[in-house]
């Protein structure tokens, strides 16, 4: 069985993706002779089919795997496998139901097929399936979605990467609009215009457009006598349609949908307050490119606007007392404020919030700014609040009391290492959305484009409002902005078949005055109408509908409780089983056949993922200096010893981009151990040090010594006691273990093993836990620093070692291919008498082939 299931969607707008990264031969003798990808849309409504072909030419059965990329904000409707002929279909179950037979079928030992984020806009599907020798399989995703339009167009993205020649590979893309299309363009970020030639065909009449890529294998290859495929990027449609009318009304088999998209309007002036971190955190490029940014939407600001920048770290500073106009000078003088921005200390987003949004609140009460602009809160955050108030739930209700409603707020999360639930959760209840900025070369652009889509508001407090008693299950009808070269979207049920006429009207302000915009419809001029679309399928917008519900639904219970939630949650639930949606809520099932065997497999669907710590990758040496690494998405960890003399200082982390420095001194049992051979070895003290804070710390197992600019400052384990200061803060637990936090993003504990005084061996020692370490550098290395950076190694070949209760086998890293023992260490974090347990595989002879060169290169002579 293979389950799909949606864990949430993110919003992109304006994007769809018909991926295809379709098959790959996993061993050779699979071999993908068609790839096609079928896209029909009517009104904004993409239904796409992704359909791949392939037959096992090897003498045996082989394993192939079907890989695709789709968009973040689909939803799969169908997912189907054909083998010899036969085909096996997929049911959309409620996710519980799906789960029990995904985990019983894992507590069997059997795969999983897994559908995970793949980059900015995409999630990957994957599954694979044995093919018997001279065999066939088909694999069929149907997936569907809404396109948003974004800056004054539709895009399409198609992720185009075969992996090898195929020798049909076909796009074709039928696009029926009955406003109809005023321009539709097609590009391949992997291959030059001239290139695409005659593979390319691309064209539009009236309300029907097509385009159509269908390379040859010539023209597949990368170069005339080469084996592999060019095809290997982006593939972008982009189409707008025609608006002589603001809005358009369309109504189908009793449901209806009302695009509306205003043109021609004056802008609406703004006030904004860009609330933007430099917590230390923020160093460095990411600083740099929030400049770059801020400087280029300065370009952009309208002498009517209104600005002002709040900026937060510790506590929060502002570059005037009051909202400012954008004067020429004005904007001079923001130009020099924001180039002489600097980075420093902790992440205080509360009071940077609050501060902003009272700002707004007072321009608005003293008549400061023009009576009929817009205020907006724009918020740059690259963490985690980490001072002043810093429960997520309690800044959310702070800033919700302090909107009250009144205008929208905007979160940008910069990175992948904060909270983005609580950052999309506080924007969505603010009417506003969340974005996150990838840490990228174009970062500065990213930015950039999202200022672009709110910089133009041509019409505040918009209400659409429809024949009442007529319609039921409305979608979102009121929005507090529309944006230029954005478009709202409500559609309904219409209640009673004998409606002649229907009339829809717009209410809003505007830059000048209010303005209503009505829209009627002739339904027997539509029924005309509708003749036309016989190519396409006939309940799209009873499908569009039941998507925008869907995806409403969703955004309102991230922030509902209880029983509302549960409300929320069984809609939701319903129309995503009625409809056929692998949704949050529902997984898809499809039986397949397997060895004989009823094999049972899952494909989640994730939303944006939050920074969680112990999902990271986690590190730690402790004991007798047992190094381990635990790698959570191979749910398995591997494991090294380092045998030194007492005495030897090894270098556990190096980092030289945030000039941080771990370094550790191995201590032996008491002398007179009766047998000096297997005499134990541990650490015995710590040396932490940040260059760049001027900052030292030393641990040993009496005591905790502090150096800050070389003054020192003298702690005892017996203490509890809290140390902060710009950047840094430092916890010591009683007896029990000390916690080190550079800023958020780097978390180091020490933990503290003591033994009875008078025992005749055995002597106190010290514990090493990365408990975070997502800040730290692509540079960083050391013992354990050098597995900070994703690395993959792969266990194979599990056969009897010489210990019958070890099994032995073969591990592939970095490429070395060793042997390695199953074996078992402790993690004491939680307890530094009992510990759990850790099951990894040990590498031997001092973690020879695991870690970069040989161990002894890590000794240094002191530990500062």
């Amino acid at each position: 069985v293979v389950a799909l299931s949606h864990l949430g969607s993110a919003l992109r707008l304006g994007s769809l993706w018909l991926p295809e990264k379709p098959l790959s031969a996993v061993a050779d003798g699979i071999e993908v002779y068609s790839t096609k990808i079928n896209s029909k849309v009517t009104s904004r409504f993409a239904h796409n089919v992704v359909t791949t072909r392939a037959v096992n030419r090897a003498d045996t059965a082989k394993e192939a795997s079907f890989d695709v990329e789709l968009p973040k904000t689909a939803f799969i409707t169908n997912f189907t496998l054909t083998i010899d002929g036969v085909t096996y279909p997929g049911n959309v179950k409620e996710k519980e139901v799906a789960k029990k037979q995904y985990e019983k079928a894992v507590s069997q030992g059997k795969t999983a097929g897994l559908v995970k984020a793949s980059g900015r806009k995409l999630e990957k599907f994957t599954v694979s399936v044995n093919v018997a020798a001279g065999s066939k399989v088909t694999f069929e995703l149907t997936y569907e979605e809404l396109l948003k339009r974004h800056k004054g167009k539709y895009e399409m993205y198609l992720k185009v990467q075969p992996k090898q020649l195929v020798k049909h590979f076909k796009i074709d893309v039928d696009i029926f609009e009955p406003q109809g299309i005023s321009m539709l363009d097609a590009e391949a970020s992997f291959i030059t215009n001239d290139l695409l030639g005659s593979a390319l065909t691309k064209s539009f009449s009236g309300k029907k457009g097509h385009v159509s890529f269908k390379p040859s294998l010539d023209q597949q290859r990368s170069c005339p006598t080469c084996t592999d495929s060019l095809l290997n990027g982006d593939f972008t449609i982009t189409y707008d349609v025609n608006r002589e009318s603001p809005g358009n009304v369309q109504i189908v088999n009793g449901y209806f949908v009302h695009f509306f998209a205003p043109q021609g309007l004056p802008v609406v002036p703004k006030n904004v307050a860009f609330v933007i971190d430099i917590s230390g955190s923020m160093a460095g490029r990411k600083l740099e490119q929030t400049k770059e940014a801020l400087l280029r939407i300065l370009e952009d600001m309208k002498e009517e606007d209104y600005l002002n920048f709040i900026l937060f770290s510790g506590d929060v500073s502002t570059w005037k007392e009051r909202l400012v106009q954008a004067t020429p000078e004005n904007l001079q003088e923001a130009r020099m404020f924001v180039k002489s921005m600097e980075d420093k200390g902790m992440t205080n987003i509360n009071d940077g919030l609050l501060r902003g949004i009272s700002m707004l609140n007072k321009a608005r009460e003293e008549h400061r700014v023009p009576e009929r602009s817009t205020s907006i809160v724009i918020m740059l955050t690259d963490g985690d609040a980490n001072v002043g108030e810093s429960r997520p739930e309690k800044i959310q209700e702070n800033v919700r009391n302090a909107i009250g409603g009144k205008f929208p707020l905007y979160n940008l999360g910069f990175g992948n290492n904060l909270n983005y639930n609580f950052l999309e959760n506080m924007a969505l209840e603010n009417h506003g959305f969340a974005r996150r900025i990838y840490e990228d070369s174009d970062a500065d652009l990213q930015l950039q484009g999202f200022y672009e889509e709110v910089a133009n508001p041509l019409l505040t407090g918009v209400e659409m409002e429809y024949p009442e008693n007529a319609i039921l299950g409305l979608t979102q009808n009121t929005y507090q902005h529309f944006y230029d070269g954005s478009e709202i979207v409500v559609a309904g049920r219409l209640v009673g078949e004998d409606v002649n006429s229907f009339k829809a009207d717009v209410k809003g302000h505007g830059a000048t005055n209010d303005l209503t915009f009505t829209e009627e419809v002739d339904m027997k001029e539509m029924e005309k109408a509708l003749q036309e679309r016989d190519y396409i399928f006939g309940n799209y917008i009873e499908r569009l509908w039941a998507y925008l519900t869907i995806e409403q639904l969703l955004e309102k219970r991230k922030n509902a409780h209880g029983e509302e939630k549960e409300n929320l949650t069984a809609q939701a639930l319903d129309l995503s089983l009625k409809y056929h949606f692998v949704t949050p809520l529902t997984s898809m099932v499809v039986t397949k056949p397997e060895d004989n065997e009823d094999e049972r497999a899952i494909a989640d669907k994730p939303g944006e993922a939050s920074y969680q710590p112990p999902q990271n990758p986690y590190y730690h040496v402790d004991g007798d200096p047992h190094f381990i690494i635990q790698v959570p998405e191979k749910d398995d960890a591997l494991c090294f010893n380092i045998n030194e003399a007492p005495g030897t200082v090894l270098r556990l982390i190096q980092d030289p981009v945030m000039g941080l420095t771990v370094n550790g001194q191995i201590i032996g049992d008491k002398r007179g151990s009766p047998d000096s051979k297997t005499r134990k070895t541990y650490f015995g003290k710590l040396g932490i040090a940040n260059a760049q804070m001027d900052f030292q710390v030393e641990v040993t197992t009496e005591k905790i010594t502090l150096w800050n600019r070389a003054v020192p400052s003298t702690f005892s384990w017996l203490d509890t006691v809290t140390v902060t200061q710009d950047g840094l803060s430092m916890m010591i637990n009683r007896k029990k273990n000390m916690v080190v936090s550079f800023g958020d993003g780097v978390t180091f504990v020490v933990v503290l093993h003591q033994v009875w005084k008078k025992h005749p061996v055995h002597r106190d020692f010290l514990g090493f836990y990365v408990v975070d370490s997502h800040r730290m550098s692509a540079q960083t290395h050391g013992l354990l620093g050098q597995f900070f950076q994703p690395f993959d190694f792969k266990v194979s070949d599990i056969r009897p070692g010489s210990d019958p209760t070890k099994p032995d086998a073969t591990l592939v890293v970095k490429n070395h291919q060793l042997t390695v023992t199953r074996g078992s260490q402790k993690d004491y974090r939680k307890d530094a008498s009992i510990g759990t347990k850790v099951v990894c595989w040990f590498v031997h002879n001092n973690g020879e082939g695991l870690i970069d060169g040989v161990h002894t290169d890590y000794i240094v002579p002191n530990l500062f």
